[in-house]
């Protein structure tokens, strides 16, 4: 019998976000998909925050665009864990409160935050599996 993955309300989802740092941004660069690793942050009103260089590939791809970002948590040992998916449109902002939660970024070069206002929040946990099996 297999597990079945069990769907999370949006304030589960956001806590669950609230206690990791490392997600995935989805967005495109020429029609195609494109995933990039990030640290990131969840704003008070649940807007997923990042630091990027102002010239960067996601600077330039995700303002004013529609984006996902998903963060995670699996065991290897037993394949229990979660997934969230958040989608929203992303935009730089310069509001300085929202931004100092956000991980510094790796250099000092010109860089940006950028912020995603969530539009749809989904979430499932897995329940641990007794024959875990890739």
């Amino acid at each position: 019998m297999t597990a079945e993955f069990t769907p999370l309300d949006e304030s589960q989802c956001l806590r669950l976000l609230g206690g990791t740092a490392v997600g995935r941004l989805v967005y495109t660069v020429g029609a195609l998909p494109a995933v990039m690793p990030v640290r990131y942050r969840i704003a008070a009103d649940g807007s997923v925050l990042l630091h990027t260089n102002a010239g960067s590939e996601i600077a330039r791809a995700v303002t004013d665009a529609v984006v996902a970002f998903e963060a995670s948590e699996l065991s290897e040992t037993d394949g229990s864990g979660w997934s969230v998916t958040v989608l929203g449109r992303a935009g730089v902002t310069s509001d300085i409160a929202a931004s100092h939660p956000v991980p510094a970024p790796l250099s000092t070069a010109d860089w940006v935050t950028i912020r995603i206002r969530p539009e749809l929040v989904s979430g499932r946990s897995l329940p641990a599996s007794p024959a875990c099996e890739v």
